[in-house]
């Protein structure tokens, strides 16, 4: 009798127009897609890390605090496992963002140092880097963006009515997103422009003679 009831529950859900049952499979995936897209960009930032660490530590030795601090931010993410069922745990989830937005923090700072030392910002190796990064970093931010839409779509089905009893049926949980807090933190690119320094401040015309009594 159970069994009846239920399979009558199911057949009333899915006899109400919009039931959603398709839209949530088709909005699965595009979150997965999205977050995968996440994922390898932040994975090439990562990759880069090595390389533009030991590329400062070749001409700012002395910035060893600074130089630790990101190799070690590198290593948090890395621990992570960005797996596709990250997205359905919360807590999983802000950890991984702690960690990202930790990195950026750390490389916003290596690149304060790198202010002070105009031969490295010279040197072609680093600008090379310099450029990857910025790229990078501008792409993290698409990509970003593009989940955090394809979460709010999926969120919106999941909650509302009558799709929400499709997600309660079949355990559509609503995903986590980017926190207000943490976007702010993170979507802020780390400083890589290295362009000219800026023009000296204008200096007042010299006063004029006193006129000739």
């Amino acid at each position: 009798m159970r069994r009846v009831v239920s399979v009558l529950a199911v057949a009333a859900v899915l006899g109400l127009g919009g039931c959603g049952y398709n839209d949530f499979q088709r909005l699965d995936e595009d979150t997965k897609a999205s977050w995968s897209e996440v994922i390898n960009q932040y994975q090439r930032r990562a990759d880069l890390v090595p390389n533009l660490v030991n590329t400062v530590k070749g001409f700012a030795q002395q910035e060893q605090q600074v130089l630790i601090g990101v190799t070690e931010a590198r290593a948090r993410v890395g621990s992570i496992q960005a797996t596709p069922q990250l997205l359905n745990d919360p807590q999983a989830f802000a950890k991984f963002q702690s960690a990202q937005g930790e990195l950026s923090s750390a490389l916003s700072r290596l690149m304060v140092v790198v202010e002070k030392y105009p031969e490295l910002k010279s040197d072609a190796n680093f600008r090379d880097l310099q450029a990857q990064l910025e790229g990078t970093e501008n792409r993290i931010t698409v990509a970003r963006n593009r989940y955090i839409k394809s979460v709010q779509d999926y969120n919106v089905l999941a909650r509302s009515f009558p799709t929400n009893l499709t997600a309660m049926m079949f355990s559509y949980a609503v995903k986590p997103s980017f926190s207000v807090e943490n976007e702010k933190a993170i979507s802020t690119a780390p400083k890589v422009d290295f362009g000219a320094s800026p023009a000296p401040a204008p200096q007042p015309a010299p006063a004029a003679p006193p006129a000739k009594q």
